[in-house]
């Protein structure tokens, strides 16, 4: 199991960093929606990272410098990879979503939704690209397996 997660971080750090790239290079033509949710979709991560490892979280809706998003993706990949080689995944941790609510879910359920949160996003973010007139870039899992 902890190999298919592995894999399915390390294409969720790979299409976040060509969307990093590709937004950084087109600057100019693209809106702040399209800012807004590549810095949600790393905070999310990180925020994910942070609960389980009992470690400050960002804001969900934080806007960072463009600048600093590669080194966020980074270090929320080695975060992400940190806890499935030293955590078990059937572990349950209590948090506080950002409304203050309690919840508690498994360690594996935590990342995978962190996987899939990221995805969801990055096709927001396409559609955004192409009603701006960019091309958007082709995500999907099995183009990054080819």
């Amino acid at each position: 199991m902890n190999e298919k997660l592995i894999d399915l971080f390390e294409y969720t750090h790979h299409f976040n960093k060509q969307m990093i790239h590709y937004i950084s290079e087109n600057r100019s033509a693209v809106d702040g929606k399209t800012i807004s949710l590549i810095n949600h979709t790393l905070n999310a991560q990180q925020i994910w990272n942070s609960r389980i490892l009992g470690e400050k979280a960002f804001e969900v809706w934080q806007i960072n410098p463009l600048e600093n998003l590669e080194e966020i993706n980074d270090r929320n990949h080695a975060k992400s990879i940190e806890i499935l080689n030293n955590y078990d995944l059937d572990k349950r941790i209590e948090y506080q979503n950002s409304k203050g609510l309690k919840f508690e879910n498994s360690i594996f359920e935590m990342l995978f939704h962190a996987i899939n949160h990221s995805t969801y996003h990055r096709g927001q973010i396409n559609s955004l690209l192409k009603q701006n007139g960019l091309t958007p870039i082709l995500t999907d899992y099995i183009f990054y397996k080819r």
